[in-house]
């Protein structure tokens, strides 16, 4: 038998195997197809398509073949692909001074007619063969040639069709990826730059409350003295009126009959009236003076800026401050009636908390509250029947189970009897900059920075609760004790 070497750029074909992903690879059901259709043209029982890298060789694809090894040494894929044309064809192989001692040739499995074409690649690569074989002499016309050769094409269309295919997924898995990696830099950008909104608008808060806290310094100290002394000094004057009027008690009774330009004074002053009078006047001072000490008090304790540390504190206190300062809101005007404020506070001890961060929050909430309360008594069609304003305000100590480890915590819940919130508005109230209100009314910053303060200042939880129609409350939770790793909350 004479053998044939392996082409020169056998070697070479290694890369492009690869590329079609084909290398040691098992048996394609695909490729068999088209063995299956060769055997039909050209009248055989077997076939195969042989794979060639380096001086190795394998079946692809076959058809009455069981090897998945190509025995060696196999000359008819060799001597295919030395053939100038790539087409070897052989009619009977016994008698072909080529084959006739191929142990293939020999009986069994006594091979005798082969009919080859060489898998030639765009780049004129020869990379293996499509074969048939039978084991009976046969011979082959020029038709099923051509169809045979038709046939190598479509075997590497397929896998340059393959070879595309995977190359597209690899870019589409690439590209995958790098949208991957794009939507994560920009879900993190987003992120950055809401947290940039949130500490700039932090900072416009803080700055606001800084200013608000110097102002209320100023305002205390340049009232409270002035104050002080009117309220101070009241008490002596009351006592030394009262020291007069005995005196005048005294000329009275022992000069039953005055001069009567005295007589003439006393009927132009009304003393009589004079006398009633005047105590109703200085205790009515008293009474204004009291309320003016109050109101610098309430200011001062709501700010309470320069308590840098949580302290525990009567969020009673701050909450009845805080209604104290909108007081004027809560009454009736020309447009909205009064605003009816209930009270139902429980028993709670005092709180570890920044007060004046939390007084900010009750302030934001109520005020968006009584913003509710204003817009439900304008949209009402019946202006001749008002409707029945009114915010209640609920406390209470509740117990929890965290990582087993009981937590008592203040509930505190602000509750309108307002228009409502549809459910695409109360999903957004604690977003940085979102507001309902016209331009100039609000910022969109009140609800945002109150959350931060309650969640993140406090390790609480702050929710919204509400339907059109039927109100909204507001749920603010804090710990007694801050003694706890600050927990997620969020909008129920």
């Amino acid at each position: 038998m004479r053998t044939a070497e392996p082409p020169s750029d056998a070697n070479a074909n290694g890369k492009l195997l690869k590329r079609y992903g084909v290398l040691n690879t098992a048996p394609d059901e695909g490729l068999g197809h088209l063995v299956n259709l060769a055997i039909h043209i050209c009248g055989t029982r077997m076939g195969l398509i042989c794979l060639m890298e380096g001086d190795r060789r394998w079946v692809k694809a076959s058809v009455g073949w069981d090897a998945l090894e190509v025995p060696e040494p196999i000359s008819f894929c060799l001597h295919t692909l030395s053939q100038p044309d790539g087409l070897l064809i052989v009619p009977d192989a016994a008698i072909d001074d080529r084959f006739a001692t191929d142990p293939l040739v020999l009986p069994p499995p006594g091979l005798r007619f082969y009919a080859g074409v060489s898998l030639v690649t765009p780049d004129g690569v020869a990379i293996g063969t499509l074969s048939t074989f039978d084991q009976a002499p046969h011979p082959l016309q020029s038709d099923q040639i051509n169809a045979l050769r038709l046939l190598s094409r479509q075997v590497i269309m397929q896998l340059e069709l393959r070879a595309d295919v995977a190359s597209l997924e690899r870019t589409v898995t690439r590209q995958k990826r790098v949208e991957k990696v794009l939507s994560e830099r920009n879900r993190r950008f987003r992120l950055t730059l809401r947290e940039l909104k949130q500490t700039q608008a932090q900072l416009i808060q803080t700055e606001k409350m800084s200013s608000l806290g110097q102002m209320v310094a100023g305002v205390a100290h340049e009232i409270n003295n002035p104050v002080s002394f009117v309220y101070g000094n009241l008490t002596y004057v009351n006592r030394y009126i009262q020291d007069l009027f005995t005196l005048l008690n005294l000329y009275q009774r022992h000069t039953p009959q005055p001069h009567v330009e005295i007589q003439q004074c006393i009927e132009a002053i009304d003393l009589s009236f004079l006398v009633e009078d005047l105590p109703k006047i200085l205790s009515s001072m008293k009474v204004g003076a009291d309320r003016i000490r109050q109101i610098v008090l309430s200011l001062r304790n709501f700010s309470r800026l320069d308590e840098a540390e949580k302290k525990p504190v009567d969020i009673h206190q701050g909450i009845d401050n805080t209604l104290l300062i909108l007081q004027h809101r809560l009454k009736a005007t020309v447009d909205t009636p009064r605003i009816e404020v209930i009270k139902d506070y429980g028993k709670i001890p005092p709180v570890e908390c920044y007060a004046g961060q939390l007084n900010q929050v009750f302030m934001n909430i109520l005020s968006n509250a009584i913003d509710a309360l204003e817009q439900a008594a304008n949209s009402s069609p019946d202006r001749t029947s008002p409707r029945h304003n009114q915010i209640t305000i609920r406390t209470a100590i509740v117990d929890e189970d965290l990582d087993h480890v009981t937590v008592t915590s203040a509930m505190i819940h602000i509750i309108d009897n307002g228009l409502g919130m549809p459910d695409e508005v109360r999903e957004r109230v604690f977003d940085p900059f979102f507001t309902t209100k016209s331009v100039g009314k609000g910022t969109g910053l009140g609800l945002s920075i109150s959350y931060q303060i309650v969640v993140e200042r406090h390790g609480g939880t702050l929710d919204c609760q509400s339907e059109p129609g039927a109100g909204t409350q507001f749920r603010i939770k804090i710990p007694i004790r801050q003694t706890l790793k600050t927990p997620e909350a969020t909008v129920v």
